[in-house]
């Protein structure tokens, strides 16, 4: 099973285990987040990007792939990711550099199921 496979999959299955709970708080914390990311001023696109950015100088790797996979299906392009890498290595500095790596590593296998 690749990584991608296998990230979308847990992450599904635990979500519906956490909203099947009905706590009102993290469903609407839930809903916020995918709210939040919904065409407004700034397009979705645009939302992913920086979502992107923000995991990666946070340093968590779910949160990366989810981005990774998000600007995926949004077009954009290995040259756009890597000066996305490129701001967020800047803004968090060298201890971003490991979550690059793994990014990387997972942008390939997204570049390779699309061929």
């Amino acid at each position: 099973m690749s990584q991608i496979q296998e990230f979308n999959d847990y992450r599904a299955k635990m979500n519906e285990v956490i909203l099947g709970k009905n706590n009102k708080v993290i469903n609407r914390l839930f809903n916020l987040d995918t709210n939040t990311y919904a065409d407004g001023a700034l397009n979705t696109r645009t939302k992913e990007m920086l979502g992107l950015v923000a995991s990666m100088v946070l340093r968590c790797d779910d949160c990366i792939k989810y981005h990774l996979g998000k600007c995926h299906d949004e077009g954009i392009n290995t040259e756009e990711i890597y000066e996305i890498f490129a701001v967020a290595n800047i803004v968090g500095g060298t201890i971003v550099i490991p979550h690059t790596r793994r990014a990387a590593e997972y942008w390939e296998e997204l570049m390779q199921n699309n061929k």
